[in-house]
C-alpha cells in the first residue's frame, strides 16, 4: 500500500470531518486541539498510522526465516472432541488480496506477521513452534535429549507441536524431554505442560522463576470468573475470524481452549547470574520481577550465542494494565531491567527470541530492539508521572500524549496489544488509585442510576438517540456512543438504541490499531445484537487445583461468602487434611481461618478427608470418604451462603 494509499483509506473511513477516536492520545478529538489534530489527523485515525515505514519489509523476512515445515493436520482437538484450536482459522489473511479497508492497514501488517504458523530454526540447536497457540513453544536440543521452554497453554496443542518439532527433527523419537523451562507464571507459559510430559515426570529438570506458583495459582484464583469474561471481550473469543471481525490480538493471534494443567517446578532461579547447565546446554538467566510478570526471566545460552526475552521485550507495545484486569504492573521497572538486558547481552548474543512473534537477528539489532523498549516504557513512566505531579488526571495525561517520533515509527513500539492511552491510565492508577481527587467524581451514582439521570436531563430516550446520531454524523463517535450507553442502560429493551450503539461499536472497532480494542468493540456489538452467549474456555485439569493449597482454597471460598445473608450465621468447622487443622470460623459474614496441630475446642464439625476429597467437595461432588464427626449440618449452613460466579455477565447492557 502506497502513502497515498494509505491516507485514501484513513480518509474514507473518515466521512465527514470531525473529531479523531483516541486510542493512542495523540489522535484526540479535532475541537479539543490536540497535537495530531493540529497535524492534520483524519477522523476515525486512533493512531497516526499513516507515515510509517510500510515499506520495510524486515518483519517479514524474520518471520519466515528458518521455516522448516508448517502444521498441516485439521483442527486440533480435545478428548472430548472439543476443537482446542484451528489451525486454518486465520488462513484468511494470507488468502486476502490487498488490504482490507474493514482493518488499520498497521495492524493488519501485524495479522499478516503473526498468521505464519509452523516450525522454525532459531539458531544451531534452538526451534520454535508458532502459530498453534497464543504463544511460541522453543525447543532446544541437548546433548541427550530435548529442553522445552514455555509448553503453550493446552495440553493439545502443545503435544501437536511437539509432534510437529519430532517429525522434521527426531521422527525415530530418540530425544526424550530432558527439562522444561517456564519463564512466567501466565498460563500460555505453562497450561499445556502435560501435552510435553504427558506420563511421569521423573528425572525432568523443571526450571522456573522464583515465586512462579504463588502467581501461577493465584493471580487469576479470587477474580477469576470475571477476568475470564472480561478476556473473552479482550481476546473476541466469540467473535468469528475475518477483515470484519477477529484478526487476532496483537501479542499473538487468540487463545487455545484445551486442557490446562501445571506441573510444578523441580528448582527454582532466584538470583541474575545464576548459571545452569540441562542436558550439556549452559543458561545464564536474569531475574525480571515485576515487568510484564510478577515473577519473571530472561536467559542467554552463551554457547549457543541465544538469548531468551520471555515476554519482557516482544514486537508490539505491551501491556501495564491489561484489559482483562489484573495488578498494575510496574513500568519504571520494566525499562530499569530493560536496561540491564542491554548491558548483559550486548556483544554476546546473535540472536534473540520471546514467547511471542518472531526472532530479531544480530546483536545490532538486538541492542537496538531492547533500546527502543526500555525507552519506551521508561517514557510512559516518567512522562505520566511528571503530569502526576502537575495536577493533571489518568485521562487528561492520556488524551495527549505524544511518543518522541524516534519511538513512535518503531514497528515493535507501536500499540497493538497495549496502548498508550490504558497504559498511561495504569500508571496513573498504580500511583494514584482510581480517584482523580475531583469530589465530583467521589461519590457518582452507579452505570444504570446515572444513565436514568442523563436521559431524563436531555429529554427521553427518542432524544438521547437524536443527539446521539448528530453527534455520530459530526464524526465525534465517542460522546455518541456514551450518549447511547445511557440510553441503553436505562431503557435495555430500547432495540433501537442497541442497534444504533452495536453500529458505533462496530465502526470504532475496525478503524483501531490496537487488535485488544477492536475486540472489544466488536464483542460488544455482537452482544448488543445478539445476546451474551456461552462462554467457551479452556479446562482446568487437575494439576491446576492440586497446585491451589489449602488457604487458597479456603481464600477462594470466602470471596464467595454473600455478606448480608451471613450476617447472622456463627460457625465453627475443622477440616483435618494431613496432620493439619484448618479452623474455618464464619461470623459477621466474614469467613476466617488457622492452622494447627490440635483440634479445636469450639469446633462444631470435624471433617477428616484427603486433598482430593475436599476438592471433590468443593467441586459439588458430595463428601464420599469423607469423615464427620459433630454436626453434619454445618457444613450444608456454609456452603448455602456462598453465591456462585457468574460466568456470562453482562457487560454492555444492566
Amino acid at each position: 500500500m502506497t502513502s497515498m494509499d494509505r491516507r485514501g483509506f484513513v480518509a474514507a473511513a473518515a466521512g465527514a470531518a470531525a473529531a479523531a477516536v483516541a486510542l493512542n492520545p495523540q489522535t484526540a478529538a479535532a475541537a479539543s486541539g490536540s497535537l495530531l489534530a493540529a497535524r492534520g489527523a483524519q477522523p476515525f485515525a486512533p493512531t497516526d498510522t499513516d507515515g510509517l515505514p510500510y515499506e520495510d519489509e524486515g518483519d517479514f523476512a524474520d518471520a519466515d526465516r528458518g521455516f522448516v515445515a508448517a502444521f498441516t493436520g485439521g483442527p486440533i482437538t480435545t478428548a472430548a472432541g472439543k476443537v482446542a484450536w484451528d489451525p486454518a482459522a486465520y488462513r484468511f489473511v494470507g488468502e486476502h488480496k490487498g488490504d482490507p479497508d474493514s482493518v488499520d492497514p498497521s495492524l493488519w501488517r501485524q495479522a499478516k506477521l503473526l498468521s505464519r504458523q509452523g516450525l522454525y530454526r532459531v539458531t544451531d540447536r534452538i526451534y520454535q513452534v508458532r502459530g498453534l497457540d497464543l504463544s511460541n513453544m522453543t525447543i532446544v536440543e541437548g546433548a541427550t535429549g530435548i529442553i522445552v521452554i514455555d509448553p503453550l497453554i493446552s495440553a493439545e496443542t502443545a503435544a501437536a507441536a511437539l509432534k510437529l518439532y519430532r517429525e522434521h527433527r527426531d521422527p525415530k523419537g530418540e530425544r526424550p524431554v530432558k527439562a522444561m523451562i517456564y519463564t512466567h507464571p501466565h498460563v500460555d507459559h505453562f497450561g499445556g505442560c502435560r501435552g510435553v510430559l504427558p506420563g511421569s515426570t521423573a528425572g525432568v529438570e523443571i526450571l522456573a522463576p522464583e515465586g512462579f506458583m504463588e502467581h501461577a495459582v493465584s493471580e487469576n484464583v479470587y477474580a477469576g470468573p470475571a477476568m475470564a469474561r472480561r478476556s473473552a471481550y479482550m481476546y473476541g473469543a466469540q467473535l468469528p475470524t475475518g477483515v470484519k471481525a477477529q484478526v487476532g490480538c496483537g501479542l499473538g493471534l487468540n487463545v487455545s481452549l484445551g486442557t490446562v494443567g501445571l506441573i510444578p517446578p523441580t528448582r527454582y532461579i532466584s538470583a541474575t547470574g545464576q548459571d545452569v547447565t540441562l542436558d550439556g546446554v549452559r543458561i545464564q538467566f536474569q531475574m525480571t520481577p515485576g515487568t510484564e510478570c510478577q515473577a519473571e526471566m530472561n536467559f542467554l545460552f552463551p554457547d549457543l550465542r541465544a538469548v531468551c526475552m520471555a515476554e519482557n521485550a516482544t514486537h508490539t507495545m505491551h501491556n501495564i494494565i491489561t484489559l482483562r484486569g489484573a495488578q498494575v504492573r510496574d513500568a519504571h521497572a520494566w525499562a530499569g531491567y530493560l536496561t540491564e538486558s542491554v548491558g548483559l547481552y550486548a556483544g554476546k548474543a546473535d540472536v534473540a527470541f520471546a514467547s511471542h512473534h518472531w526472532p530479531t537477528w544480530g546483536n545490532d539489532s538486538i541492542v537496538e530492539l531492547l533500546t527502543h523498549q526500555r525507552d519506551l516504557y521508561g517514557y510512559l513512566h516518567d512522562q505520566t508521572v511528571r503530569q502526576i505531579n502537575q495536577g493533571r488526571t489518568g485521562s487528561e495525561i492520556a488524551e495527549d500524549f505524544p511518543l518522541p517520533p524516534q519511538l513512535e515509527g518503531v514497528w515493535a513500539n507501536r500499540g497493538y496489544y497495549g496502548s498508550i492511552s490504558h497504559n498511561v491510565k495504569g500508571i496513573y492508577q498504580r500511583y494514584m488509585g482510581w480517584f482523580d481527587a475531583n469530589p465530583a467524581h467521589l461519590w457518582q451514582h452507579p452505570p444504570v442510576e446515572e444513565a436514568k439521570r442523563w436521559v431524563e436531563c436531555l429529554g427521553g430516550q427518542r432524544a438521547v438517540r437524536r443527539q446521539a446520531k448528530r453527534y455520530a454524523g459530526r464524526g465525534d463517535l465517542r460522546f455518541a456512543v456514551t450518549l447511547l450507553n445511557h440510553a441503553v442502560f436505562n431503557d435495555p429493551d430500547d432495540r433501537d438504541a442497541k442497534r444504533e450503539l452495536a453500529g458505533l461499536y462496530t465502526r470504532l472497532g475496525r478503524r483501531m490499531e490496537n487488535a485488544v480494542w477492536r475486540n472489544f468493540y466488536l464483542m460488544a456489538a455482537q452482544e448488543l445484537t445478539e445476546g451474551i452467549k456461552p462462554a467457551i474456555t479452556a479446562t482446568l485439569g487437575p494439576d491446576m487445583y492440586m497446585a491451589l493449597s489449602v488457604g487458597q482454597l479456603i481464600d477462594s471460598m470466602a470471596v464467595r461468602v454473600n455478606g448480608p445473608k451471613a450476617w447472622d450465621v456463627s460457625l465453627a468447622v475443622d477440616w483435618r487434611i494431613g496432620d493439619t487443622y484448618w479452623h474455618l470460623r464464619l461470623s459477621n459474614g466474614l469467613l476466617t481461618w488457622t492452622t494447627d496441630t490440635a483440634p479445636a475446642k469450639g469446633a462444631g464439625l470435624t471433617m477428616t478427608m484427603t486433598k482430593p476429597q475436599l476438592l471433590a467437595l468443593l467441586a459439588g461432588k458430595g463428601t464420599e470418604g469423607v469423615t464427620m464427626t459433630g454436626d453434619a449440618g454445618l457444613l450444608k449452613r456454609l456452603l448455602s451462603v456462598l453465591d456462585a460466579p457468574d460466568p456470562d455477565f453482562p457487560i454492555v447492557t444492566p
